[in-house]
């Protein structure tokens, strides 16, 4: 086992003068063997010790044994108190979540305070099949099949920087580890809570595995060698499904748009959208409820979806993803407009900014515009009729106007629908008030910036000198 243990290493690079690395030592049988291996290897380490205070007396004892080992080896001793229970009750998490949380987020920060290379955990072949197995009753594609892998990175990172994270002991069974420590008189401490069926983990490995070990007496390994083949799987499945992503996704602003008619041609559509989607977090009942969406024509613009970082909106012929960061910021500063009655008002010539977008006005004589027909993005007023100082503002509920060539009113949230906006491109319109109706009947518009002007403020013969409005572009907020 060690030979293997430092083939492994040599694997890792890190018989190539890799500095000290961090192991996490909990005290358990797994974690120790993973310590007296490294100190077998002769190479630099330091020990980290996260005591939970879980298990009251048991939980210092762990804490003991480790600094007593770490005493003798020469080793650098790291320890943590947790309260895990409060931190669990104040984020909303379960003990599990709350103490792997806790803990590698702690890890993290010792390897760059203390410039260590690397984090080492004691994962095993077991642990892989046990998340091979969770992963599948929460519901998982081809990644979760493929386990955890003997080299990546912590999955909270220290600031910016990225942790190397190694499971040296990932090809060992339980049943070899439990051999050399015994072989070896390894000391090590039993958690108890580890015996009972409270976690689902432990469901897994008490309840379940068991009755599959009785019918394969080696389904650690035949389950371990099925998940290198789903690591490779996925590899080729996540190649194919780049090859096509260029054709089928695009980046507008801060938004991530997918095309649904490229989707839709694309061989093995479904995988790709869930492949897409799952990148940004979201899970697999989503892509499904999406796919079904597509498949039966029924994709009604303005359901949204949302995962820990993004929302999902279905438009027009388009899904569209947007960093949640940015609807709340868009939203709150919508909602403080409105609340506040806080326009921007226009003066005179100039650049201006409202609602994150920003735009220029200017004026000139009617006979220095050759054509009325003007590039998207830019509106010409009657600059008799439309005068200074007039105000920009947030859309709200109820706003209406006279589009340019029409007789009849049409309430903006009609023209939004018409003009098939999606949520983000509502939030993010922006109306022009005339000052004068702001005192009669400040819900009619003169102009939704950027797309029509009411008919009141149209260009006429008559017209001697006109007012030009240029979206210069979206500061996405």
């Amino acid at each position: 086992m060690y030979h293997e243990f430092s083939d492994i290493l040599a694997r890792m690079g890190l018989w190539n003068d890799a500095g000290t690395v961090l192991l996490a030592v909990s005290g358990g049988m797994d974690s120790m063997c993973m310590a007296d291996l490294f100190r077998r290897t002769g190479l630099q380490f330091a020990v980290a010790h996260c005591n939970f205070h879980l298990r009251g007396d048991e939980s210092d004892g762990d804490e003991a044994m480790v600094r007593e080992w770490a005493d003798k080896c020469g080793a650098r001793f790291h320890k943590a108190d947790f309260d895990t229970e409060s931190f669990a009750s104040e984020n909303g998490a379960s003990i599990e979540m709350a103490a792997r949380e806790l803990r590698y987020k702690w890890f993290a920060r010792l390897c760059l305070e203390n410039g260590y290379s690397a984090l080492c955990v004691a994962h095993n072949a077991n642990d892989n099949a046990e998340t091979l197995f969770l992963n599948l009753v929460r519901g998982t594609g081809l990644r979760g099949l493929s386990g955890m892998g003997e080299e990546s990175v912590s999955p909270y990172p220290a600031g910016e920087v990225q942790v190397r994270l190694l499971r040296p002991l990932l090809s060992f069974t339980r049943k070899q580890i439990e051999g050399y420590v015994r072989r070896y008189s390894i000391p090590y401490r039993d958690d108890s809570t580890n015996a009972g069926t409270e976690y689902k983990r432990n469901k897994i490995r008490h309840l379940v595995f068991p009755v599959l070990e009785q019918m394969n007496p080696s389904f650690i390994s035949t389950v371990s060698e099925e998940m290198r083949h789903f690591a490779q799987a996925e590899a080729i499945a996540d190649t194919y499904c780049k090859s096509v992503e260029d054709s089928i996704a695009r980046q507008e602003g801060g938004d991530i748009v997918l095309d649904q008619s490229s989707l839709l041609n694309a061989a093995h559509w479904e995988y790709v959208l869930y492949n897409f989607l799952d990148r940004f977090g979201f899970h697999g009942s989503v892509s499904g409820a999406v796919a079904s969406l597509l498949k039966s024509d029924r994709t009604v613009p303005g359901k949204k979806f949302t995962s820990a970082g993004f929302m999902l909106l279905t438009a027009s012929g388009k899904l569209i993803l947007r960093p949640l960061a940015e609807v709340h910021a868009r939203s709150s500063i919508q909602s403080f407009s409105l609340s506040h009655d806080i326009f921007t008002v226009v003066r005179g010539d100039g650049g201006y900014r409202c609602n994150g977008v920003e735009f220029t006005v200017s004026t000139m004589p009617r006979s220095e515009i050759k054509s009325l027909k003007q590039p998207p993005g830019v509106l010409i007023f009657d600059a008799s009729a439309l005068k200074f100082p007039f105000v920009c503002r947030p859309w709200r509920d109820g706003d209406w106007f006279v589009p340019f060539g029409m007789k009849g009113r049409k309430k903006i949230s009609d023209f939004f629908t018409d003009m098939k906006y999606d949520l983000f491109r509502k939030s993010g319109a922006v109306m022009v008030v005339d000052a004068s109706d702001l005192n009669r009947d400040e819900s009619r518009v003169a102009a939704v910036l950027g797309e029509r002007i009411d008919d009141r403020y149209k260009v006429t013969p008559a017209t001697s000198s006109v007012l030009m409005i240029k979206i210069g572009f979206r500061c996405g907020i």
